[in-house]
């Protein structure tokens, strides 16, 4: 066998964490996210709320109105974190490689590790096991001879569940009568056209193989290669230099048209891009700024800079990017760095110049930091850690927006 691939998918991870430690939660309705009262959107939910028809990236206001009688309440995204670093460590265990999706989902290849199809499932099984007896949480797996084909196997018998796709045979059987949206990378707009088509199900794809091919291109190719069970795709061991960009972002509660307001939020937005690019290592090479507007209207600016990833630096052009932009109510902004690179990138002697450099830059963020402080009656140098741990730095801002002067 070419490829023996485990897929591993936590069952409403966010949910089920917070219901792990607090037992009183269980069998309810739970919605994790925005609170019904606030703008923004659910990020998962419990099965429970999903029988309401609640699902993720759902308006919170849709989600109320469909379950008012559930039990809303912020992520605590830094505890989910943690877990989930827990719990890539016990995956790993048992992977020659790990590609992990998101905090609840991975790829496994096993094919060396297990060496047998048979060996394979054992490790499936006591992941499954491990998962639940260490974290006290579940999780649905999949094993296959591909990753579309393990991606459906974990999603075959969720929540809790387990399923073996051995072959390509097999995945055609079961998925050939299907609707087209069953396969990886379908959507509703692809499947929309698909439809108009004619094309419902993986079986009109396999009879209609050509004319897919001439009216969708390269993806025509890619979606009549799955209807056929072929994925060659690897298990790539995600890098952080893979990645294009850093950035933070926040969504007021009430629009904002007081740009100095915004100029303070950038400052703790430029602090929590450093504190991202410092984990994984990396600089940038460019400071981009996003608003969104009270119209729904997003606008992007950007520009090119040295090497950095300086607070302090990605502050001070972000706030010149801002001064370039029309000035009417504000629903979003957000601040990042791109061109990312894993070297300090001056065309000077470092060794001679960094120092000196990094103890401005320090500097010049202590400053704005006490201007800021004493705008808002605030200790922001003395609570900076506290502060980026999970919702505080949402609750900082909004406070800010409240009590500007």
């Amino acid at each position: 066998m070419d490829q023996i691939i485990i897929h591993v998918d936590m069952d409403a991870f966010f949910a089920s964490v917070e219901i792990r430690d607090n037992p009183a939660l269980r069998g309810k309705p739970l919605i994790i996210g925005s609170l019904p009262q606030e703008r923004g959107v659910v990020s998962t939910c419990s099965y429970e709320a999903r029988k309401f028809g609640i699902h993720s990236a759902m308006n919170i206001k849709e989600a109320y109105r469909l379950c008012p009688q559930g039990i809303y309440m912020h992520g605590q995204y830094e505890k989910y974190r943690a877990v989930s670093n827990r719990l890539h460590e016990i995956w790993n265990e048992y992977a020659d490689a790990s590609e992990y999706v998101a905090l609840d989902e991975a790829y496994l290849d096993v094919t060396e590790s297990a060496g047998s199809w048979e060996k394979a499932c054992e490790f499936a099984r006591a992941i499954k096991k491990r998962t639940l007896e260490e974290q006290g949480l579940t999780c649905s797996v999949g094993v296959a001879y591909c990753k579309a084909a393990a991606k459906t196997a974990s999603e075959e018998k969720k929540p809790d569940g387990y399923f073996e796709i051995p072959t390509a045979e097999d995945f055609i059987r079961l998925i050939q009568d299907r609707d087209v949206r069953v396969l990886y990378t379908v959507g509703a707009k692809t499947a929309e056209k698909l439809n108009r088509a004619g094309i419902h199900t993986v079986r009109d794809i396999q009879t209609h193989q050509e004319e897919i091919i001439r009216s969708f291109g390269k993806q025509g190719q890619w979606i009549t290669q799955l209807a056929f069970g072929v994925d060659p795709r690897r298990v790539s061991p995600y890098k952080p230099e893979d990645a294009k960009s850093i950035s933070r972002e926040i969504t007021f509660q009430e629009d904002v048209a007081d740009f100095g307001l915004l100029e303070d939020v950038l400052l703790l937005l430029s602090i929590s891009v450093e504190r991202r690019a410092s984990r994984v290592g990396l600089y940038g090479e460019g400071v981009t700024v996003k608003l969104t507007y009270s119209d729904m209207k997003s606008i992007t600016r950007s520009r090119l800079i040295p090497s950095t990833r300086s607070a302090a630096v990605i502050y001070e052009e972000a706030v010149k990017l801002l001064s370039q932009v029309q000035q009417k109510p504000v629903r979003l902004v957000g601040a990042g760095i791109y061109h990312l690179t894993g070297e300090y990138g001056r065309q000077i002697r470092i060794d001679e110049l960094l120092p000196e450099m990094q103890e401005q830059e320090r500097s010049r963020l202590d400053s704005a930091l006490s201007s800021l402080g004493q705008r808002y009656s605030l200790d922001f140098a003395g609570n900076l850690d506290r502060i980026f741990q999970g919702e505080t730095l949402y609750r900082t801002i909004e406070y800010m927006r409240k009590h500007r002067r």
